[in-house]
């Protein structure tokens, strides 16, 4: 397929098919007059529209346009297959990431890190795959990025949608860079703007379509077909409209995070004020009981398959089980998008606890908003103590009923002390810890090929590395961090990077090739070990704390 090259200066419109991220091309970017863009954006489309049918994917984004400079295979399949170049380790691990050619975005500080980790990891296999995960957010999940208009696009990796919870895990590892690098800091406030939009709209809804600015076609969810939910979406918008709690919790600590590195207050826009309205919105409407005290039932949100559909139906006309107040708030579906057995989670609720604290700290720093860090204050210490009350079960109603298990997806119960909930050596946590990471838990499941926590999203006998990363986090023994370490590097289908879960029966049976989310929190966690636990992954004990 030929193009005409249009200029303007040194600059043809196929520079802006062929370059990957702003940080590339900072001097031109201002000087692009309005028609040149739109141009740009089209012929991006047309090529991107080009490479899909062939099978291949668009390269980048800037300017919100999607760019592409070569037939970059799509990384779900890329994923499935050793890339060549081994590390010099045991399990010869190979090197998974995109040819820069192919990056969704390029940061200078990411790479240093990884330059950094690389010369001081002892094991080569670990240095291998801290050097694949920790780049994979940006090498492959920036689907839309426009500076401009503030606005970013980011998908969970297999699957072509921004997930609230996802993407707050998936930028967790590099909030200590945004500080030293603009463009990567400027990138995330980007999203936050455009999920702030997101959330004020739909704050009972976690997945979302891309913006229309973007000028990409929405994606079909086959998963949503034939499902009634209330209050009514609109598909254009939203992929998919199941209400945790925890995607708003991942809202607030990708803001208070971004806030923290940079002190930059611009992002407390109209938009991100109406989006924290609604979460106050969905905490005082799910905090309450099924009843009033005239037994009138009380549903603000309901959600359930219809006949013929993927989703399954769900009891009381979608509104799941009844539940009583307990100082919690409720939701309907779990961090791995499941439903609840029961409405109040426990590790959800303290999470919300956590980022309410941290929200009204970030507001009175900025001397902004003191009635919402007044509320925020107010209510996180009342979810404190619900949740301190609960803290040995997964999830409980109110009525006394207790479900007594854990699921890999963070929040768990597992990742309290990553949340900042409290801290690893809590004596209740430790007996958490003890239960759930054993036969006593019934989503743990330990087998000739690998161990560790999963949940119901896919069976019993597939647990999720994730929850080896949540021990890490939950652990000072060194014994016990390299046992679940060594589980983790061990059990890659030798490609290198980290899947969704994986057969105890099978060391070739996984889940999600690409899932970005899980390699960052395994990257995260190398890094709080670069950090606590030196000498454990490095030839000597000197810590390690990225910029």
């Amino acid at each position: 397929m030929q193009f005409p090259i249009f200029t303007l200066g040194s600059v043809t419109i196929w520079d802006l098919l062929r370059h990957k991220s702003l940080s590339i091309i900072p001097n031109f970017v201002s000087s692009v007059p309005d028609p040149l863009l739109r141009l740009g954006n089209r012929l991006g489309d047309l090529v991107y529209s080009s490479m899909k049918l062939k099978g291949t994917f668009a390269a980048a984004v800037v300017l919100g346009t999607t760019l592409v400079n070569a037939e970059c295979p799509v990384y779900t399949g890329y994923a499935k297959t050793p890339q060549g170049n081994p590390s010099n380790g045991t399990l010869g691990l190979p090197y998974m990431r995109p040819d820069p050619a192919c990056r969704t975005f390029n940061s200078t500080a990411v790479e240093k890190v990884i330059e950094d980790m690389k010369a001081r990891l002892k094991d080569p296999d670990i240095a291998r795959l801290f050097e694949n995960t920790f780049p994979n957010t940006l090498d492959t999940t920036v689907r839309y990025y426009n500076k401009t208009e503030d606005l970013a696009f980011i998908i969970t990796g297999d699957i072509t949608a921004q997930w609230l919870r996802d993407t707050a895990n998936q930028f967790a590892h590099y909030h200590s860079l945004l500080g030293s690098d603009p463009e990567l800091a400027a990138l995330v406030k980007a999203v936050i703007n455009n999920e702030a939009r997101y959330v004020a709209e739909y704050p009972y809804c976690g997945a979302f379509q891309p913006p229309p600015e973007s000028g990409l076609a929405p994606t079909h969810n086959d998963w949503a077909d034939g499902v009634t939910v209330n209050p009514p979406v609109n598909n254009q918008t939203v992929f998919e409209c199941k209400y945790e709690i925890d995607s708003l919790c991942g809202f607030l600590k990708l803001s208070r995070s971004y806030y923290n590195a940079t002190k930059d207050e611009s992002f407390l826009n109209d938009n991100w004020f109406a989006a924290v309205d609604q979460i106050f919105r969905v905490i005082n409407e799910q905090s309450q009981g099924s009843f009033d005290e005239d037994f009138n039932f009380i549903s603000y949100y309901n959600w359930t398959g219809g006949a013929g559909a993927l989703s399954p139906r769900v009891p009381n006309r979608g509104n799941g089980e009844p539940k009583a107040y307990t100082g919690m708030v409720g939701t309907h579906h779990r961090p791995s998008d499941d439903l609840s057995t029961f409405a109040f989670l426990t590790p959800a609720n303290a999470m919300l606890s956590v980022e309410l604290a941290h929200l009204a700290d970030m507001l009175d720093a900025t001397g902004t908003a003191e009635n919402i860090s007044t509320s925020a204050r107010e209510w996180s210490a009342r979810i404190h103590d619900a949740v301190v009350d609960n803290i040995f079960a997964y999830e409980t109603n109110g009525f006394g009923a207790r479900y007594v298990m854990d699921d890999a997806n963070v929040p768990s119960l597992l990742s309290l002390p990553y949340l900042g909930f409290l801290d690893r050596s809590d004596e209740a946590y430790v007996a958490t810890k003890n239960l759930l990471m054993s036969g006593r838990n019934p989503y743990y499941a330990k087998g000739p090929f690998f161990s560790g926590v999963g949940g119901p999203h896919v069976d019993p006998w597939h647990p999720w590395a994730m929850s080896h990363i949540s021990n890490i986090f939950g652990s000072d023994s060194d014994e016990e961090i390299l046992d679940s370490l060594y589980t983790i590097v061990n059990h890659t289908s030798g490609l290198g990077l980290i899947h969704e879960s994986q057969s105890i029966y099978n060391a070739t049976d996984y889940t999600r090739p690409w899932f970005a989310w899980a390699n960052s929190y395994f990257a995260e966690m190398i890094l709080d070990l670069a950090e606590r636990k030196p000498a454990l992954i490095f030839a000597d004990a000197t810590s390690y704390i990225p910029a």
